[in-house]
């Protein structure tokens, strides 16, 4: 176990920065807030209640995680 790693270290550090960038940002689909291009709220207010009534509790946005 200890010698895979040491390769994946030894292979990560042959990259360039340009691909080290790019494994570093990992992109996870959230439903509901990846399904519109996006939103406008009058207030804060208007914008903590629609995550509470539109987001699956996993991603966070409600009062209680």
């Amino acid at each position: 176990m200890k010698n895979n790693l040491i390769r994946d270290f030894e292979a990560a550090s042959r990259r360039g920065l340009k691909h080290r960038i790019e494994y570093f940002f990992i992109h996870t689909y959230k439903p509901v807030m990846d399904d519109a291009i996006i939103r406008y709220f009058d207030t804060m207010g208007d914008y903590r209640r629609w995550c509470e009534t539109h987001l699956p509790g996993w991603l966070g946005y409600g009062k209680k995680i």
